[in-house]
């Protein structure tokens, strides 16, 4: 049972006088985020690749880091053009990995550029597929709405599936921790907890 201390650490009340989870802080852009992004429906192979790419650079790091990148990301990887992404060679890899508006990390522009060529494999054949594959996923609703920070899996049985799904597939960088962070950014589960201003 979540103590009431717990409890008050869970919200944060912003400037603008609205509680919000606590993990937002006093950023006003992660405030945004959480407002208008977190927990919402997000439909569509291209913008479900966007934040699978940017999920998976954001492992080792705080999610902030990554927010404040995403233009640079936008622009460093052709706005998330899979099939331009597919396409890549050295040069690419050189021209990104000189980029300080992205995080620079060899292994996951690897990843990336890989991650783009099974996905244009994949969605000639099945438009719509990583979509379709991903909601496949999304868990029943639960029976209570967490009521502390504590209480947030950082995976589940869910987003185990997922990742062996996409695994399967070929994809990299997709762990069960990066896919239950990708479920609560795409509004697979709904994770603001109880006093939240965004909660259901």
């Amino acid at each position: 049972m979540s103590s009431e201390p717990d409890v008050a650490r869970s919200i944060r009340v912003g400037e603008d006088g609205r509680a919000r989870c606590a993990w937002v802080g006093s950023d006003h852009e992660y405030e945004r985020y959480h407002d208008d992004e977190w927990g919402v429906s997000l439909r569509g192979d291209r913008p479900l690749f966007e934040k699978l790419t940017l999920e998976a650079f954001q492992s080792g790091l705080s999610w902030i880091t990554i927010l404040r990148r995403r233009e640079g990301f936008r622009r460093a990887f052709d706005h998330f053009d899979w099939r331009r992404i597919a396409e890549y060679g050295s040069a690419d890899i050189e021209r990104l990995m000189a980029d300080d508006g992205i995080i620079r990390n060899r292994a996951k522009i690897d990843a990336t550029i890989a991650n783009a060529r099974t996905l244009t494999a994949w969605l000639d054949n099945e438009p719509g597929g990583l979509d379709a594959l991903i909601w496949a996923h999304q868990p029943s609703a639960r029976a209570f709405r967490p009521t502390t920070l504590t209480d947030l899996p950082a995976q589940t049985a869910e987003s185990r599936d997922l990742s062996r799904a996409l695994k399967a597939r070929g994809w990299r960088f997709v762990g069960p921790t990066t896919a239950y962070a990708l479920m609560q950014s795409a509004g697979l589960v709904d994770d603001h907890v109880v006093g939240c201003w965004r909660a259901q």
